[in-house]
């Protein structure tokens, strides 16, 4: 499902991570640190191995990881991301591959990787897309791997500009159809907005009036950042 205002299918990453488009005040998913929901898994030991942080982005969790003493790649379509992830994982004195990839084929990333990080990677992908981009997974992990796939659930109102809402079903059903699913559960996924700031995007990309929606409802942080409800699905490669 997704909004009605800009979606995944309206963004040229490449632009935002330049910042050539107007996707509002700053880059709603730069949070400026690993997320809260990652430090925790990673803290329960579900990182092992050779890790894949795919759809990295700016790095944030790639570094993070790599911090912890694991070796991490962290995979992007857009080369102006990776740039910024380098500069990033290199101040803060840790060794990261990064690599341009399209997610949904992996050439020459066969059978790499024993741990998968999807950061809200995957609720930017239409349904055709996620299929192909799950095969891709699947060759480039070892038997056994494990996921970790964050996305956002279908509890995100509806005038909240950006990703496709994810049903449970879907994520059964899709990611089911190639990996095991250990746990499924609704987590929140923090992002870079204050609700004003969030208030002001739905006006500019949904024509909305953000007193006229259910923003207000969304959980924030001690610092007063949206917190978007997700999911995270933990699942194993047989």
């Amino acid at each position: 499902m997704n909004n009605p205002g800009i979606t995944p299918e309206d963004v040229d990453f490449e632009q935002v991570y330049r910042g050539t488009t107007p996707l509002g005040p700053r880059i709603p998913w730069d949070v400026g640190s690993p997320q809260p929901a990652v430090v925790a898994l990673a803290d329960a030991g579900e990182f092992s191995g050779e890790v894949l942080d795919i759809g990295c982005g700016l790095g944030d969790n790639a570094a993070f990881l790599a911090s912890r003493g694991l070796p991490v790649t962290g995979l992007d379509g857009a080369p102006s991301a990776l740039e910024q992830a380098r500069a990033r994982a290199a101040a803060k004195g840790v060794d990261v591959t990064f690599a341009v990839a399209d997610a949904t084929k992996l050439e020459g990333w066969e059978g790499r990787f024993d741990t998968v990080l999807d950061s809200a990677l995957y609720h930017c992908l239409t349904e055709p897309q996620r299929h192909e981009y799950l095969a891709a997974l699947t060759r480039a992990t070892r038997p056994g791997a494990r996921l970790h796939l964050f996305c956002f659930s279908e509890a995100v109102p509806e005038s909240f500009p950006g990703p496709f809402r994810i049903s449970e079903a879907n994520l059964r059903e899709t990611v089911g159809k190639d990996w095991t699913i250990d746990r499924l559960e609704p987590t929140r996924y923090a992002t870079s907005f204050t609700q004003d700031e969030l208030g002001a995007s739905v006006r500019k990309f949904a024509g909305g009036n953000p007193d006229d929606t259910d923003l207000d409802r969304l959980e924030t942080d001690a610092q007063g950042h949206v917190q978007a409800p997700a999911w995270h699905l933990a699942a194993h490669r047989s």
